[in-house]
């Protein structure tokens, strides 16, 4: 079974962005940084999202990251799927904070369970069959409204949601254009999926 392994965020300075994401989400976050001046606006067509066990632990995340430089998208709040907020980095990548928990059940931590990429798709079923023809297994699926895959042991997961609700989840305008800033990382030959999003070997 294939599945996502890493996760590369492009950025325009990787010291920089490093100083940052150590200060804003420590170790628990699972991506690399590489040097790239492509051209970008708008948004970019990506979320990545720390899912976490309490709404304190949100909090403390969405609070480091701040001081670290980010810009806040979505206070946090309650939702009907829990408790989570929105920050974009100095970078320009979009990350979300959240936890399917209301209610503390103890003192905050540093912990993160799962890390999830999510990427706006202008056509869910049709990405999510390229997906599955790549030997991924569909872990979630909601019409065309969602997919998720199995993770196959990875620390990171992959996502499919459509462009407009995943712009609109994270507080910002779905228009944007050039480069998505981000490259995929798996055991199956380099491709491109059908919205532009490249993966390499590895």
């Amino acid at each position: 079974m294939s599945a996502l392994k890493t996760v590369t965020v492009e950025v325009a300075d990787p010291g920089v962005a490093e100083a940052f994401y150590d200060k804003a989400f420590g170790p628990n976050v699972r991506v690399g940084l590489r040097a790239s001046d492509a051209p970008t606006s708008g948004f970019r067509g990506c979320t990545m999202s720390l899912v976490v066990s309490q709404p304190n632990t949100v909090d403390g995340f969405l609070a480091s990251a701040i001081d670290a430089g980010a810009t806040t998208l979505k206070p946090a709040a309650k939702t009907f799927w829990g408790y989570g907020g929105v920050v974009q980095a100095p970078d320009g990548a979009i990350w979300k904070v959240a936890s399917s928990s209301t209610k503390n059940a103890g003192p905050a931590t540093r912990d993160v369970q799962d890390v999830v990429l999510l990427i706006g798709v202008a056509d869910v079923k049709a990405t999510k069959r390229f997906y599955a023809g790549r030997g991924m297994r569909v872990a979630k699926s909601f019409g065309s409204k969602y997919a998720e895959f199995e993770a196959d042991g990875s620390p990171l997961r992959l996502a499919l949601y459509g462009r407009a609700a995943l712009a609109k989840d994270a507080g910002v305008d779905a228009d944007g254009n050039g480069s998505h800033r981000i490259v995929l990382g798996g055991d199956a030959a380099p491709t491109t999926d059908p919205d532009g999003f490249v993966w390499e070997h590895g």
